[in-house]
């Protein structure tokens, strides 16, 4: 007792003086160079987790004693140590440290530096990402990489977009780059259970030095996706953002307004009778105002030996087309912490989604082109106006768009969960040695169910007696267990300057299964659920890599990658993969390190190979059989029992490879004021996977998946970053990448035939089986097959009149001509980011040359016989055409509409405002997303990733309002 009120006595004496002895000391940390203030800068005292950061005019306050050492740090600045001596103002110069400006960037099973990468890569920062009402990740990184092409095809929301790097090269394997998210390649599909707002960068790898590590599903690049995470030692922080925007269509298709289809009707010579009195535009039905809104909150938390980030996103998203809707909630986990005297550093990380979507029925949009605009929304089926026979039953298309909309519901719940577990170890005995173990998964498991109104006129059900009701579900899994060693060491004085070796086993496991489960048509009862046949893969593989700095100045880069795939027979399941690299650092010799332009160039060369065997079934070498459906069932007494029946296979199907060459230019000029890439690439993709066909009666089907066919790729791709302007208050940075890439297909069959045309593809509506492209030899992949139209002296096409390119006085299919295809020739991208003060203002304008489009709508209903000769007593509409070019008949084959679709996009616009206060920083922007697009093309969107424009749902115009609030 006596001890404990002495100790009291002796806190209560001294408190006074060591509160007397802190004093708050304030300061401005710049850049020594220049003088610029720097903001971010982290601030701590020594052995202690107290500490501060700079605002934004790199301003700091902290309480501090005499003796106490103050350790300043920011990225890419080397780290400054100043012990208190009782200054009430401290101002610091940090100096740039070379070494960490070269940044780290992730790659296959280890990471590297800028400066160290023999490869082709590009890394893009969170700072760099795209702004606004952002919920799929892919949107992030459209215009900011050369060589990569982001193509959002569909204005639904949470839709995401396809992503190609170097265009692929496959014909009808998968041409989507691997996506590698925190170590767990992914088994493909939507990214959108991913939260945009947790991504902390892109690394995309090109060439196939950098992707060969990765082997099987590399051919079309990796794009590896870093999330956030915490820092040790930081103070607990709180951020909240939240995102209300709204959107709208930007334009509407060009159709026949109720007052020019009743001419055209009169004009025509038919009976005016059948059309209504109403004056309905379709579109404007169809569509709104689509209101959205996201919210992020994450909370961070350092401590002396780890962190944790816990981020909580709502994501709401109503689209343009009635009844869409999309929603997420996430949850993003990341926990660090280091064991063994910092020799163990475990990282978990799980991300859970729960997405909700309502899909509106997109074949109203087709409808509300094609629907008489003469007759009125409402009617007695359902209460909308549909249609009748006869019979008067409402079995007659086109169906009334908006009770294609309203009368319908489908809704899908998908639970998916990424999580994994990193253990990372540096051995004690040998610190330059570590072991790396990942195991995660990817679970996904969805449920869904469609209702029909039991009154709409397109209920397939007894004439209104039971409403169309289904359901359907399915689970996909993905298992992942890697590890790998790694040696790194660097060697003062030596020429063998430094090594870095990896070597490692991966093994990944694929599985999923769907059921549906319909109501009987004749009895309303619902059938059994009929199982999808379960698909399995697994890849197992083995790799290494070898990297030898000589002189500092000389890099060699070795892989080798070994695969196994279960997809192919044991006599084709193994591949090899191997490539090499070198790159001289030039800036470093002595005739160049001490110029006053070049700080910095680096050449490159590679060479490699990778693999490819992502087509549609698990086992195309195995003979399976497949379970029919209630439509193929034989009747026993009272017991209808489902058919089963063999499919057919190919035991021969192998990998398919491609060989990539690579040359390239990494250069900083004027200190680094400017710097950027150039790189040449050619490939060679052999042993096509094809879905093609083969001889009539050598297997159980006409079309298999072969290895048939090779192709070749180049391309140019040049990147450059700039700051123009840099003082103290103002700051000027550009970007801006331009790609020139071709393909070719340069075998197409196993035998050479000089007689087959090519391989038709690209279904078109406005006739059955009908194809508008084609694969053939010596040309692009899908190149459009068409006749030549001819013209009249002023330019109006002359209706069923082509040229007779063969000249045998016949036209039919041999004088059809490879006409262009929907691939650009070149695309480009380029980003302005200025900050004054606490003002900042970003764009993007991003585009393509040289890419076409096949006009379906103008096709398929820009004809007199398309609006005039319906089924039963009445009308269609169509497309403006049907006036302008006076066509009575289907002209569908007609490069008349193939379309140049060359275009430019103001695609991102941000400008936002920082508020600095002393417990809080409070950020408010404006945003606005996909706001012009200067094209000669006359559909709606001249961007369609498969060139065929056919009634697809339009992107909105999106303007966002957004706070962002970080409680200090």
């Amino acid at each position: 007792m006596k001890t404990t009120l002495s100790s009291l006595l002796f806190v209560l004496l001294f408190a006074p003086i060591l509160m007397f002895g802190q004093t708050t000391v304030t300061g401005t940390v710049t850049e020594q160079s220049t003088a610029i203030p720097l903001p971010g800068v982290n601030i701590l005292i020594k052995g202690t987790a107290t500490g501060t950061a700079t605002d934004f005019d790199g301003k700091y306050q902290i309480s501090l004693k005499n003796g106490d050492i103050v350790v300043f740090s920011f990225v890419g600045y080397n780290p400054v140590e100043i012990t208190y001596t009782g200054q009430s103002t401290l101002n610091v110069g940090l100096t740039e440290n070379t070494a960490q400006l070269n940044e780290v960037v992730i790659i296959g099973y280890g990471s590297t530096t800028v400066k160290d990468a023999t490869g082709s890569l590009d890394r893009i920062d969170s700072e760099e990402f795209n702004k606004g009402a952002i919920v799929s990740p892919e949107n992030l990184l459209a215009g900011k990489s050369a060589g990569v092409r982001i193509t959002s095809s569909s204005g639904s929301p949470g839709a995401g977009a396809e992503i190609r790097i170097r265009n692929g090269g496959s014909l009808s394997a998968n041409n989507s780059p691997l996506i590698v998210v925190d170590g767990i390649p992914l088994s493909g599909g939507s990214l959108n259970a991913i939260n945009p707002n947790e991504i902390e960068s892109y690394t995309i790898l090109k060439d196939a030095s950098a992707t060969a590590i990765y082997g099987s599903r590399a051919t079309a690049g990796v794009v590896i996706i870093t999330t956030k995470k915490g820092k040790s030692k930081a103070p607990f922080n709180v951020e909240y953002d939240v995102q209300a925007s709204t959107g709208q269509i930007i334009d509407k298709i060009d159709v026949l307004s109720a007052s020019q289809l009743r001419k055209y009707v009169i004009d025509n010579r038919e009976d005016p009778s059948f059309l209504g009195n109403a004056n309905t535009d379709w579109q404007d039905e169809i569509y709104k105002h689509a209101e959205g809104g996201i919210h992020n909150l994450t909370l961070t938390k350092g401590f002396e030996n780890g962190s944790i980030r816990v981020n909580y996103n709502l994501s709401n998203q109503n689209g343009v087309l009635k009844t869409s809707q999309y929603r997420r909630n996430a949850i993003n986990l990341n926990l660090e912490n280091r064991f063994l005297d910092d020799h163990l550093k475990v990282n978990v990380t799980s991300k859970g989604s729960l997405v909700d979507n309502r899909f509106a029925n997109e074949g109203a949009i087709g409808s509300a082109l094609f629907f008489d605009p003469t007759q009125p929304v409402e009617g007695n089926w359902g209460g909308y106006f549909e249609f009748e026979d006869a019979d008067g039953v409402a079995n007659l298309a086109p169906r009334n768009p908006v009770s294609l909309l309203m009368l319908r519901d489908n809704r899908q719940r998908a639970k998916r969960n990424i999580s994994n577990i990193v253990l990372d170890y540096k051995f004690h005995f040998l610190p330059e040695l570590r072991l790396n173990v990942n195991a995660g998964f990817d679970y996904e498991e969805y449920d869904g169910r469609f209702f029909t109104n039991k009154n709409a006129g397109f209920n397939n059900l007894n004439d209104g007696q039971f409403a169309d009701i289904g359901t359907y579900d399915g689970i996909n899994k993905n298992k992942l267990l890697d590890f790998y060693l790694n040696y790194k060491k660097n060697f003062d004085g030596s020429l063998l300057s430094g090594i870095d070796m990896t070597a490692g086993h991966t093994y990944q496991r694929f599985y999923n299964i769907s059921y549906s489960r319909n109501r009987n048509t004749s009895t309303g009862i619902y059938d059994v659920p009929l199982p999808s046949i379960p698909f399995e893969l697994i890849l197992e593989s083995y790799f290494a890599r070898a990297n030898f700095t000589l002189d500092s100045k000389y890099i060699f880069t070795a892989t080798y990658r070994r695969d196994i795939s279960s997809r192919f027979s044991k006599d084709n399941r193994n591949a090899d993969f191997p490539s090499a690299a070198f790159s001289w650092l030039a800036s470093d010799e002595d005739f160049l390190k001490d110029s006053s332009v070049i700080s910095n160039l680096k050449l490159r060369l590679s060479w490699g190979i990778t693999g490819q065997q992502e087509i549609g079934g698990a086992f195309p070498y195995l003979g399976v059989y497949s379970r029919g459906d209630i439509r193929s069932q034989y009747q026993f007494g009272s017991e209808f029992i489902p058919t089963i029946r063999p499919e057919g296979y190919n035991e021969d199907i192998k990998w398919e490879e491609s060989t990539m060459y690579n040359a390239g230019v990494d250069y900083g000029l004027f200190n680094d004021k400017i710097t950027g890439t150039l790189d040449f690439y050619y490939r060679k993709n052999k042993d096509l996977l094809q879905y093609s066909q083969v001889p009539g009666g050598s297997n159980l089907e006409n079309f298999l998946d072969q290895n048939v066919g090779e192709t070749v790729s180049r391309g140019i791709e040049i990147g450059i970053n700039a700051t123009p302007v840099k003082t103290k208050d103002f700051s000027w940075d550009v970007s801006a990448n331009f790609t020139v890439s071709d393909v070719e297909i340069t075998k197409l069959t196993l035998t050479d035939d000089p007689n087959f045309p090519g391989q038709p593809i690209g279904g078109i509506a406005g006739g059955v089986g009908n194809t508008i492209q084609i694969n053939a030899l010596n040309a692009e992949p899908e190149s459009f097959y068409v006749y030549k139209q001819v013209v009249d002296a002023g330019g109006a096409p002359l209706e069923g009149v082509y040229v007779d390119l063969n000249g045998d006085n016949i036209i039919n299919d041999s004088d059809k001509y490879r006409f262009q295809s929907g691939t650009p020739d070149a695309f480009f991208g380029f980003t302005s980011s200025m900050n004054y003060k606490n003002l900042d203002f970003n764009f993007t304008l991003r585009g393509s040359l040289g890419n076409y489009m096949y006009n379906n709508f103008r096709s398929a209903n820009g004809y007199g016989q398309a609006i005039l000769n319906q089924i039963g007593d009445y009308y269609g509409n169509g497309s403006v055409d049907a006036i302008k070019t006076g066509f009575i008949n289907n002209q569908q084959f007609s490069d008349l509409y193939v379309e140049n679709a060359s275009f430019m996009k103001l695609d991102n616009i941000s400008l936002g405002y920082t508020i600095p206060f002393e417990k809080i920083t409070l950020r408010a922007s404006l945003i606005g997303q996909n706001l012009f697009t200067i094209t000669n093309y006359t559909g709606l969107d001249p961007e369609i990733s498969s060139g065929i424009d056919n009634n697809v749902y339009p992107k909105p115009r999106i303007f966002s309002l957004g706070l962002n609030f970080n409680f200090k």
